[in-house]
């Protein structure tokens, strides 16, 4: 397996398909690299480099007690990046993943960084604060806390009905997908999935997003039952300078596997302007 380690020991896998200008795809919780499946394929396919990690704890990275907060995870994307010397990189982060991929530009900048993508991206801020009323109460995250903890397998499979959007009528994601987002949860490390949820509801992006100075692509679905729109992608756009923002109506979370047929079109298109 490709694997790098960084400073504290841990190690972290990591995909690299392909060969062009290099896209690196930072994943969502609880998931791993292979949620980009469809996204890496498309692209790979028309040219481009190809890069997923599992973020540490998750998928077949190790399994870390310490370390599970947006800090380090944007650290370990930048040792990667430093690792294979990557230059002029898109970077890509869903959800969680467009957290560390805010964290990392906030805290590294973008001279390796040509562009960037959010898509239902946690960033500014989930948390519901008196500086930010739209976010989601407290009680919502403790929730999470507590299924993940009582039952963290049949929490995984239930969280698949809001995140895909199976609760709506004309839903199209499949069992498969279903039962792969369990798969891929059911890799994460129990200590680090607990903990990261606190990084993706706790971690306040704003000053991050001020730092970006690269063309930045948002997208998000205005039915996203995971991460409410308003407090996120519509906050954030506002943040991003120049930022371009694409709503798609009905979509939920999980777009880029439920849709990708109209997220991969739209990022190829961002990729090649």
């Amino acid at each position: 397996m490709n694997t790098i380690t960084v400073k504290d020991g841990t190690q972290i896998y990591y995909k690299d398909w392909g060969k062009g200008q290099p896209v690196v795809f930072s994943h969502g919780w609880p998931l791993t690299a292979d949620a980009w499946d469809a996204q890496m394929l498309f692209l790979g396919q028309r040219g481009y480099r190809m890069i997923a990690h599992d973020r540490r704890g998750h998928g077949r990275s190790s399994q870390p007690w310490d370390g599970n907060e947006m800090d380090t995870y944007a650290d370990d994307l930048a040792a990667l990046v430093e690792a294979l010397d990557l230059k002029g990189a898109v970077h890509v982060g869903h959800s969680t993943g467009g957290g560390e991929v805010a964290r990392y530009i906030g805290r590294h900048g973008t001279k390796r960084v040509s562009k960037a993508v959010l898509i239902g991206a946690v960033p500014p801020l989930m948390l519901k604060t008196a500086a930010n009323p739209g976010g989601l109460p407290m009680a919502a995250f403790d929730g999470i806390r507590a299924g993940v903890v009582a039952d963290r397998s049949q929490f995984f499979q239930d969280l698949t009905t809001p995140f895909y959007g199976a609760n709506r009528p004309g839903s199209k994601v499949s069992q498969g997908a279903r039962d792969s987002f369990w798969a891929q949860g059911m890799q994460a490390g129990h200590k680090s999935a607990y903990d990261c949820i606190k990084a993706f509801s706790e971690t306040d992006f704003t000053e991050d997003l001020k730092r970006f100075d690269v063309p930045t692509l948002i997208l998000h679905g205005d039915d996203d039952q995971i991460v409410p729109i308003g407090a996120s992608a519509l906050a954030s756009a506002k943040l991003v300078k120049g930022a371009t923002l694409k709503v798609y109506p009905g979509f939920p979370h999980g777009m880029c596997t439920t849709q990708a047929d109209q997220i991969n079109a739209d990022l190829l298109a961002f990729l090649k302007t």
